[in-house]
């Protein structure tokens, strides 16, 4: 016998599925949901057809295997900057250079496919819930580390606050789809919010208790 050795299945495998992947994620940034098929998705992988499903079951799995794929790879990247966030207007700051990142990456149209699909889709709803989940995680951890001591300090849990700033950011790549203007006046907005939490962090001891009174009495 010659000194050939057999193929290597499980990095072929591999290989596969990540041409699956990123061209799903392509397909979906671009073409939307509409585009998206067994075809049109073998097609820009380069691939057999039928690999589709050997890997993945169906179109709707792939979708939810893109969506996390694409998630867990940009919530990673940003991981060492949201541990360097020392303050509430840092995190608001990046979350713009986020939103206008994913938006450059096709991530922000792919989510508003993503969340508009997930009505009928129980594929993409979970898909859309563990983009959220993975998102409001990382944020609760930095709001962990920055409400103690500040004006918001025991009026607001971090976890629930997390997830008003998810949703809002979901809600702006909504919006960025049919208005981005509008969606950037959105983000502007926040500038503003950012330069108020910037003065509110630089209150004094007395001040802050003055606000923390000013705002039990307003939520009663």
């Amino acid at each position: 016998m010659s000194g050939s050795t057999a193929p290597d299945v499980g990095g072929e495998r591999t290989t596969t599925r990540t041409k699956l992947l990123d061209a799903t994620a392509d397909l979906l940034a671009h073409e939307g949901l509409p585009g998206v098929s067994a075809r049109s998705i073998a097609a820009r992988a380069g691939v057999n057809q039928a690999l589709v499903f050997y890997h993945f079951g169906t179109i709707s799995d792939l979708l939810e295997a893109t969506v996390r794929q694409s998630v867990d790879l940009a919530v990673a990247s940003y991981r060492d900057r949201f541990s360097d966030v020392t303050s509430v207007a840092e995190l608001l700051a990046l979350g713009r250079d986020l939103h206008r990142a994913e938006r450059s990456r096709g991530n922000v149209a792919q989510m508003a496919q993503v969340m508009a699909g997930a009505q009928s889709d129980a594929a993409l709803a979970r898909a859309g819930r563990y983009a959220m989940e993975q998102w409001s995680r990382e944020i609760e951890e930095v709001l962990g580390r920055l409400l103690p001591g500040s004006p918001l300090d025991g009026m607001i849990a971090p976890a629930g606050l997390a997830r008003v700033v998810a949703t809002s950011a979901i809600g702006l790549e909504l919006y960025d789809g049919v208005d981005p203007a509008g969606a950037d006046s959105a983000l502007d907005a926040l500038d503003a919010l950012a330069s108020l939490v910037r003065l509110a962090d630089g209150l004094g001891p007395v001040a802050t208790r003055a606000v923390r009174g000013r705002v039990r009495k307003a939520r009663r």
